[in-house]
């Protein structure tokens, strides 16, 4: 690769969990000055369509569940190292927040590799942004002292004795990338020890004009009889404050199953570097 001595910084922001207006001045700023923009699926197309800059090259490097055309990650931090070493200036645009169930470390040690300067923008994380607008408050006093941000996407690194934990403590769960293994986590709580009326909050495509919310007690949810998928992106909340939901609700559910996030497509860019 050949190296501009004039190396931009890159920047590597989080758009937040969905609403475009959740998104921070910061990441606003550089989204208009960026001349490459590097894109999860998680982020709002009005993001990109209101406030990128109307030159910038827009690559989306997208991944989603059991899709063959997710980006691999080899690919996206090539993306970084190809476009900054141009002297471009570059912006990674992580859907949420960037540290929180990203690939950060991976992009920040290929940056590293090439001594590629960088920044780093928080956003607000999915966890954050779900429960906001489902009317959750994650840390209720009497409810909960602490709060644990999760996934369940690979089920079987969960060992039994976390297992176990996780059924008796008073922490709110918040499970990330977790909506198609919900019953398995429903089923698990309750095996090792869990209250069956313990609350338990389902969020479909939080803070967007999508956003659905179920609530369950533990035997509600595995007792269903209609069973059914659950819109990606999902967070699910377990614990005390789920049941807040009831009472300080401001959002209400959509009647409509369109997508907000659209599944990503396999694209002649990705194709050329499989």
């Amino acid at each position: 690769m050949s190296q501009n001595k004039n190396l931009q910084k890159l920047i590597i922001a989080g758009a937040g969990p969905g609403d475009p207006e959740l998104i921070t001045l910061k990441t606003l700023r550089c989204l208009r000055e960026a001349e490459v923009i590097i894109t999860d699926r998680l982020v709002s197309d009005e993001i990109l369509e209101k406030y990128a800059n109307k030159t910038a090259l827009i690559l989306h490097a997208g991944k989603q569940r059991f899709k063959e055309s997710s980006t691999p990650q080899h690919i996206i931090n090539e993306l970084l190292v190809e476009y900054a070493l141009q002297g471009k200036k570059v912006l990674r645009l992580k859907g949420g927040d960037v540290s929180i169930f990203s690939n950060l470390l991976d992009e920040l040690q290929a940056l590293n590799k090439f001594n590629i300067p960088y920044e780093i923008i928080p956003g607000i994380t999915a966890a954050c942004g779900a429960a906001a607008y489902a009317g959750i408050p994650l840390t209720a006093r009497n409810h909960a002292n602490s709060v644990r941000f999760l996934t369940l996407h690979q089920p079987g690194l969960i060992k039994l004795d976390y297992w176990k934990e996780l059924a008796k403590t008073e922490d709110t769960l918040v499970f990330y990338m977790s909506g198609d293994n919900s019953d398995e986590l429903a089923d698990n709580l309750i095996r090792y020890g869990a209250e069956t009326d313990r609350h338990m909050a389902v969020i479909e495509q939080a803070t967007t004009p999508m956003q659905t919310v179920s609530c369950y007690s533990l035997k509600e949810f595995t007792g269903r009889i209609q069973k059914r998928s659950f819109i990606s992106p999902t967070i699910i909340i377990v614990g005390k404050v789920a049941a807040l939901h009831e009472e300080f609700r401001w959002n209400s559910n959509s009647e409509s199953n369109e997508l907000y996030f659209k599944p990503i497509k396999k694209t002649k860019e990705r194709e050329e570097r499989a």
